[in-house]
């Protein structure tokens, strides 16, 4: 693949979203502007209270997963994109320190010609039966129903998304903008397999599938499975890579497709545990979401964030490069590349939270730690890897 800078924007997609933070710079940020979320006064009134909505998704993961189910008719794979649209904003809520009572409502936008009723019931009892189970795991989470819309003139395939609502006391609120240019950065591992899931999972994640199905699947399916992608772009980059859905990954015992649609972890169970003992140490716990690695640079004032001893990059993610050839720098700042959850503290209380970690068969480490930034009133992100290093403003 000859053009690989910036293929994300090439297939129609910001990992920074530029646009978006530019559209809404002069919305209300909230009562605390510096946390992971936007949160507002208690709709009750309540002075020592305040209240969080979320809304996020599954994301271009939906249509893979409707890719994979009429490859193989295996249509369990619904079920896990359920589970990424509602860890996308339950792990959302854990870096504000929300873990209290959670009230989900779901919202599907289907073409009905293509997502028929086995299907929708299937995703709509996940919702269900994935909140059952978070509860199990130590959270109170209650579906509070949602919307199903036959919308096939705007949407091809399908939407999976989900929204949340809580409430917490002030005093426990998680306030990113308290990280500090002494505090170290704690990575929990996205990949292998928790005490508290059934499979094991690649890492994935829910970001950056956009970038990832176009560059690891194969052009067999451009003729496939047009409803699968904007025919607005250019043929190269659709689905320009080496692999089938069902191609195996030996190293990981799954198939490509199985390794892609890996649900996204949720480490609730894990940051539960860790708020119990140091929420007031926890100077602030950023989701690598949108901007995988880069995500950081969103949070604390003036702050260069030392990134020097990463995890070992997954197997998914070196077969998305070799696949995709996309640069490494790119790679980095789309995907989480091997953590998805990143705690900031005093170093004092590390080796805790990795005891904890452990506990729950997670792997953890110190990933680096932060110093003030040498560009006044500007955060730098220094990082390095297995494959090089990089700087990100």
């Amino acid at each position: 693949m000859a053009e690989n800078n910036d293929l994300y924007r090439k297939l129609g997609v910001s990992s920074k979203k530029e646009d978006v933070h530019d559209a809404i710079k002069s919305i209300d940020k909230g009562i605390f502007p510096g946390a992971f979320c936007k949160i507002v006064e208690a709709l009750d009134n309540r002075d020592d209270y305040c209240s969080v909505f979320h809304a996020d998704g599954a994301g271009t993961k939906a249509s893979l997963a409707y890719m994979y189910y009429r490859e193989t008719g295996d249509i369990s794979v619904f079920k896990g994109i359920v589970r990424d649209a509602m860890v996308m904003n339950l792990d959302d809520f854990l870096c504000i320190g929300a873990t209290g009572n959670i009230f989900f409502s779901n919202n599907l936008g289907r073409n009905s010609q293509l997502i028929k009723v086995d299907v929708v019931g299937t995703i709509i009892k996940e919702y269900y039966d994935y909140s059952e189970k978070l509860t199990t795991l130590g959270l109170n989470v209650k579906m509070c129903g949602g919307e199903t819309a036959d919308i096939g003139d705007i949407v091809k395939t399908l939407v999976i998304d989900a929204s949340a609502f809580t409430t917490m006391k002030k005093e426990d609120v998680i306030d990113a903008s308290n990280i500090k240019s002494n505090d170290v950065i704690v990575g929990l591992a996205s990949y292998g397999r928790s005490s508290y899931e059934d499979e094991y999972n690649s890492g994935i994640g829910s970001n950056g599938l956009t970038l990832a199905r176009h560059g690891i699947l194969s052009h067999i399916y451009y003729d496939k499975y047009p409803e699968c992608y904007d025919r607005g772009l250019d043929e190269k980059f659709v689905f320009f890579g080496k692999y089938k859905l069902t191609d195996k990954v030996n190293d990981l015992n799954l198939t490509i497709g199985k390794a892609l649609l890996s649900p996204t972890r949720t480490y609730a169970p894990i940051i539960k545990d860790i708020l119990k003992e140091f929420r007031t140490e926890m100077h602030g716990i950023i989701h690598n979401t949108g901007g995988g690695q880069t995500k950081i640079l969103n949070f604390g004032k003036g702050i260069k964030y030392n990134k020097n001893n990463l995890f070992r990059i997954p197997k998914i993610f070196e077969l998305i490069q070799r696949s995709s050839e996309i640069q490494w720098k790119e790679m980095f700042s789309v995907f989480n590349m091997g953590h998805r959850m990143e705690l900031l503290c005093d170093e004092s209380i590390a080796p805790e939270i990795m005891k904890i970690a452990k506990k729950y068969k997670i792997d953890s480490k110190i990933i680096g730690y932060c110093e003030k930034s040498p560009i006044k009133g500007k955060n730098v992100l220094d990082l390095k890897s297995e494959i090089g290093s990089f700087t990100y403003y």
